[in-house]
């Protein structure tokens, strides 16, 4: 530990796109600009920050007014790549299993909402695509990028109290994302959640 650094509790708020340390007690940390102080990713287990990002046609969206359902958050690079359909359709081909299990399906990416709705129509998607502005709720669920150039590919499984039950984490299997999703709903169903 850096000399003048005192150990304790301390956490990490995202605002305005970079990390403030604050604990319950006087902490001196040393100033360090690291990627992983700026996304520190979130995990089960943590609670999920608020969304309220409009869709595709400027409805807003937020997880604050889902009732207690549950949520399939998924980040996705780009409309229209072909990782990025092949994962928006294996979501579009369950999306009947996963409203069965209760949840709610939004897909997010940092591309405009003209880009979005070509997107949703030229493949049918049922579920809402949030324009992310700035990647601002990216960055507030850290997730990561690839060589700090290409947005990472993770789908969260968030559950009715707004607690992270499940990350998956893979940027070329896009397809996978469902099938992990549906595993976490379903366990997530079994425990009564």
């Amino acid at each position: 530990m850096p000399r003048g650094a005192e150990a304790g509790p301390a956490s990490v708020v995202i605002r305005d796109g970079g990390a403030r340390w604050f604990s319950s007690r006087p902490c001196v940390l040393p100033k360090v600009d690291s990627p992983l102080l700026r996304f520190m990713a979130l995990a089960p287990g943590d609670r999920a920050p608020l969304i309220a990002l409009e869709d595709a046609q400027g409805m807003e969206r937020r997880s604050d007014q889902l009732g207690g359902r549950p949520l399939v958050l998924f980040f996705y690079p780009k409309d229209d790549t072909p990782g990025c359909t092949a994962e928006a359709c294996a979501f579009r081909d369950s999306h009947a299993d996963l409203q069965a299990l209760g949840a709610e399906v939004w897909g997010v990416s940092g591309d405009d909402a003209a880009s979005h709705r070509r997107f949703a129509e030229r493949h049918g998607l049922p579920f809402p695509l949030l324009v992310d502005r700035g990647n601002a709720l990216r960055r507030a669920f850290g997730v990561p990028s690839v060589l700090g150039l290409l947005p990472g590919r993770v789908t969260y499984v968030i559950d009715g109290q707004g607690v992270v039950r499940h990350v998956f984490n893979n940027l070329l299997d896009g397809p996978a994302h469902r099938r992990e999703a549906l595993e976490a709903l379903r366990r997530l169903q079994g425990q009564g959640g």
